[in-house]
């Protein structure tokens, strides 16, 4: 079938076409039509057609674009412009109140569509962490669609014009909260906030920061070494929850020259690791100390500069300068006398932030015995982020994970490779990979409630059982590389490897590596069922193995990690395939325990079926072409009725 020439139906009062937001059919003063071709492969099609159709040429056709069509809408702008200028001289009045009341409908279409934006900014996010009819947004700017009478957001953008619309870069601006907590109304800014840049170069820093930390404890694997391990690695974490907090508050330049303090005093801070029990502990504290009274200064000024939040960031600072001092205190003490100190600012410095947000938490609700003081104090509080919460978790957890994988590298001698170590490398690798299918595509896919939004205990589990997750995981992942260069099994000799795997490679495994290996492996799979029990996944009718049977199968696989070590017969091969083993039976039980009771593993057995919407005529000429044997276009079909849609 022809194109027509025109569609009546889609005419506007001025004679002008409409398709999506360009227009494809013109009207000049004089009454002559101009169609506007969207390639030149239609310009040639409408050409032709029309000179068919209308054979006395009463209508001209441009490329879309091109200096004709500029010509014609320019030619009849300025006859619209002509009109309005005349029925302003004539209908002064009139004129005037039309223009009011087209204003008012224009600020109001433009606070329909803000008000549509927010509510699909919103819905994204409850459908990716759960609903919570607490939460609100606003607009830290007003829109600039709002602060010009003339402009409109439904209209075509000028391009020329938006070159001229840059923004200067302001070497200071005040800081502003991105979200927080008032009167049980979570407000918080309508963009989405995603990492920045220099937080990935942070964590960039902590690559060879576990990696120091992990390899010190592999070198001395006793319950001293597990000791120190456990202090130094909490520090470290500390350090960065603090920046990852602050970043997730506050957005002002003065925050990335402080994120670069704090990462020098991370550096000093690494290089005292490694003699920490012995001879460099003050320096390494010295330098933790610093950056925490730094940012308790920083504190104070966003305190001074928003006056809103003045109250949880002066108990913010409280709490910092009170670790400081005790740990401060700790190194005028002699070790092990020096233990009390530690577990007591580790304790301040973990947990204090935690009891400030249950308190403020309950200062807002009426009636607590809590005095009016102290919850006017507390009124606003920063709140925390949870898409970028759990955006800077997920990728320091990618971070763990990768550096298990890194210590499966060793250096190779002989001819051919294909031998122990690269068995135990690649029985890691698989090991790695199922925690991570775990982590990531198990237990962060079918969320209906994330742990962070599902209530305030869920929220403070999933924030700390984080640390006991990761530290137990870098230290299996340290165990590991041991493990793999150790030459007590069959096939792994140790004139295979060279360079410092050589030097590294144990005949006879320690006992505290198999510990150190196995509990990590099993404290890690605990610590992943309890972040998987703290959200709320969706249900669905069907389901192979319910959730808590699924967990409760990890609960047993990682308890029997945990006694691996008690067979000392294992080998370290041996060891590493045994406990891949249980790992890939977790991922096997999670995967089969997710699928629904209907479906075939292999493939489904159903034929593959369409379905139309189409008149009846149509329905029965396409039932007698199927009879008797005719070849049926779809392509036609789609094209003259609409609402063919096959299905999926």
């Amino acid at each position: 079938m022809a194109p027509k020439a025109e569609d009546s139906g889609s005419k506007s009062n001025h004679g002008m076409q409409y398709h999506g937001h360009r227009l494809k059919n013109l009207l000049r003063p004089d009454g002559r039509r101009v169609l506007v071709a969207a390639s030149p492969e239609e310009h040639t099609t409408l050409l032709k057609t029309l000179a068919e159709l209308e054979p006395d040429g009463s209508f001209d056709i441009c490329l879309h674009g091109s200096p004709e069509h500029l010509e014609a809408v320019r030619e009849i702008h300025s006859h619209h412009e002509q009109k309005r200028d005349e029925l302003r001289r004539t209908h002064a009045d009139f004129y005037q109140e039309f223009e009011n009341v087209h204003f008012q409908l224009e600020a109001l279409a433009n606070e329909m569509h803000y008000l549509t934006e927010q509510a699909v900014s919103l819905d994204a996010n409850f459908s990716k962490f759960g609903y919570d009819a607490h939460l609100r947004t606003r607009e830290l700017e007003p829109p600039a669609s709002s602060m010009s009478r003339g402009s409109s957001v439904h209209g075509p953008r000028d391009w020329d014009a938006e070159r001229r619309k840059g923004r200067s870069l302001k070497l200071w601006k005040r800081p502003v909260v991105r979200q927080y907590l008032h009167k049980g109304l979570i407000w918080r800014s309508s963009e989405l906030q995603e990492v920045a840049s220099f937080e990935l170069f942070v964590d960039l820093l902590y690559v060879g920061i576990i990696a120091i930390i992990g390899d010190q404890a592999v070198e001395h694997p006793t319950g001293s070494g597990l000791l120190q391990f456990t202090i130094v690695f909490s520090i470290g974490w500390k350090i960065w929850s603090d920046l990852q907090i602050i970043t997730s508050w506050l957005d002002d330049i003065i925050q990335r020259l402080s994120v670069m303090f704090v990462m020098a005093c991370l550096i000093g801070f690494t290089l005292n690791i490694v003699e920490a029990f012995e001879t460099t502990y003050t320096m390494m504290i010295a330098f933790y100390a610093t950056q925490r009274m730094f940012q308790s200064a920083y504190l104070l000024w966003i305190s001074y500069l928003i006056p809103m939040i003045r109250g949880f960031m002066v108990a913010q600072v409280i709490i910092a300068v009170t670790g400081s001092a005790v740990w401060t205190a700790g190194i005028h003490v002699d070790y092990p006398a020096r233990l009390a100190p530690i577990w007591i600012a580790l304790l301040l410095d973990m947990v204090g932030q935690i009891v400030l947000v249950v308190v403020v938490r309950r200062a807002q609700r009426p009636r607590t015995g809590i005095g009016p003081m102290f919850r006017k104090w507390f009124e606003f509080h920063p709140s925390l982020n949870i898409e970028h919460k759990t955006k800077r978790t997920n990728a320091f957890v990618t971070l763990v994970f990768g550096y298990s994988v890194i210590g499966l590298f060793y250096q190779n001698k002989a001819a051919y490779g294909i031998n122990g170590f690269f068995g135990k490398a690649v029985l890691g690798l698989i090991q790695a990979f199922c925690f991570n299918w775990l982590y990531f595509e198990i237990d962060g896919w079918n969320i209906h409630t994330h742990a962070i939004r599902r209530h305030v205990l869920s929220s403070v589990i999933w924030i700390t059982i984080h640390l006991p997750f990761i530290m137990s995981y870098v230290l299996a992942g340290a165990s590991l590389s041991r493990l793999v260069v150790a030459h007590d099994c069959q096939d792994a000799e140790v004139e295979k490897l060279s360079g410092n795997s050589a030097v590294l490679s144990e005949e006879e495994i320690p006992r505290g590596l198999r510990w150190f290996y196995c509990a990590g492996l099993g404290v890690a799979l605990l610590s992943m069922s309890v972040i998987s029990y703290t959200h709320v996944h969706k249900k669905f009718d069907g389901q192979r193995v319910t959730k808590r049977s699924r967990l409760g199968l990890r609960v047993a696989v990682a308890l029997i990690m945990i006694c691996l070590p008690l067979a000392e017969s294992l080998s370290s091969l041996q060891l590493i395939s045994t406990s891949t083993g249980l790992v890939v039976l977790v991922l096997i039980f999670d995967l089969y325990g997710c699928t629904f009771v209907g479906e075939s593993f292999v493939r489904d057995g159903r034929k593959c079926k369409y379905w139309a919407d189409c008149p009846r005529k149509r329905r029965r000429a396409l039932e007698e072409a199927v009879k008797s044997g005719g070849v049926v276009k779809v392509e036609e079909l789609a094209d003259d009725e609409k609402g063919y849609v096959p299905a999926p």
